[in-house]
């Protein structure tokens, strides 16, 4: 069965701001295409690894779809015995939305990384012994996967870094009660951009949905075409590259790793009072030491004050310290700190108290 599906055809956007404005979106581009769920091909997702510095790196390992697919099992339902949909079927309903919203671009093979692995045995093996367990006894599967792959050919340059769109999504057997009948199963998906220098991702509100509940991956395929629609790239663009004309000065970027401290502190009803902060007291830490040491983005030797695209930059580096589960709502919440603060810096107060 065939499902027809509106699609913008987004271009390359090198160049896309030189005078810094939000162009308007070309009405001619949009058209229509016929999307069929079909298996990635094997050739195109399971070929070589690259070397890049890993999208996240806390408690987390590469794997291969090949792996994912034949050497794990996929947990069910218990109490109807339910197949979940797998990682692989997963990544496959993602990567075929992308390829079918941007049928003319380069997309590169996703890289997958997982944490958290649950052993099994098989009925077999049950008596055994721990020493007397061969590979064949044994059975594996992870509780939390992220995977992403990037579309080169759509890239922008913000203070020389390369960002490439990039495309990736979440999964967590332990935000599912596996004990329970077969129902809604919930998913991260996203769209934005990776920064090539260090392999920060750079998320937008826009390009996330925090909570995709489906029963099929039929339905996964649809809701991540409806994202990638919806994606107003050229607003993400212009948003991050607005940071890169803004300075803080040394005083108010230790004003802002104090305040962040305490707001973890702070009583509930005042905490709720202002936007939300999402790193840990580890990750403030992590920033602090980055702030003087970081190779790309740390405060020039001699200089007094840090540009914002940097400030940006080291939320999202710190963050690739989380855990895959909590990996995409800091990703965003790292955008929503830096933006607020940017804003704040020409007296906008909602983010002021981070600053004050």
């Amino acid at each position: 069965m065939q499902t027809v599906v509106p699609t913008l055809q987004l271009q390359p956007v090198n160049r896309l701001f030189p005078n810094r404005l939000v162009p308007n979106l070309n009405p001619n581009l949009s058209r229509t295409i016929e999307a069929e769920i079909v298996d990635v091909a094997e050739e195109v997702i399971t070929t070589q690894f690259t070397s890049r510095l890993p999208f996240i790196e806390a408690n987390t390992k590469e794997v291969s779809i090949q792996h994912l697919k034949e050497d794990c099992v996929v947990p069910v339902f218990s109490k109807d015995n339910e197949i979940t949909i797998s990682h692989s079927t997963f990544i496959e309903a993602v990567w075929n939305a992308a390829s079918n919203v941007f049928p003319r671009e380069n997309i590169e093979k996703p890289s997958i990384r997982v944490s958290h692995v649950i052993k099994g045995r098989t009925p077999e093996a049950i008596h055994k012994n721990v020493r007397e367990l061969l590979d064949e006894d044994k059975t594996i599967y992870y509780e939390r996967m992220m995977f992403c792959f990037e579309i080169p050919s759509i890239c922008e340059d913000i203070r020389g870094n390369r960002l490439n769109l990039t495309i990736g999504g979440v999964m967590a057997y332990n935000h599912e009660n596996l004990y329970s009948k077969k129902g809604m199963e919930k998913f991260k998906i996203f769209i934005g951009f990776k920064n090539m220098v260090c392999c920060n991702l750079c998320v937008s509100t826009d390009g996330y949905q925090s909570e995709l509940k489906v029963m099929e991956a039929g339905g996964l395929f649809n809701s991540a075409v409806a994202l990638f629609q919806d994606y107003n790239m050229a607003k993400h663009l212009y948003e991050m590259g607005a940071l890169q004309e803004s300075y803080m000065t040394e005083r108010q970027f230790a004003q802002f790793l104090g305040k962040c401290r305490l707001y973890q502190f702070l009583p509930k009803a005042e905490q709720k009072m202002l936007p939300q902060m999402l790193m840990t007291d580890t990750q403030i830490g992590m920033i602090a030491r980055a702030y003087y040491n970081d190779e790309s983005f740390a405060m020039p030797q001699g200089s007094k004050e840090i540009n914002m695209w940097n400030v940006y930059n080291l939320l999202t580096g710190a963050n690739k310290s989380s855990y895959i589960d909590n990996f995409l709502d800091r990703s965003l919440n790292a955008t929503q700190l830096a933006e607020g603060l940017n804003k704040a810096l020409y007296g906008d107060k909602e983010y002021s108290w981070f600053i004050e």
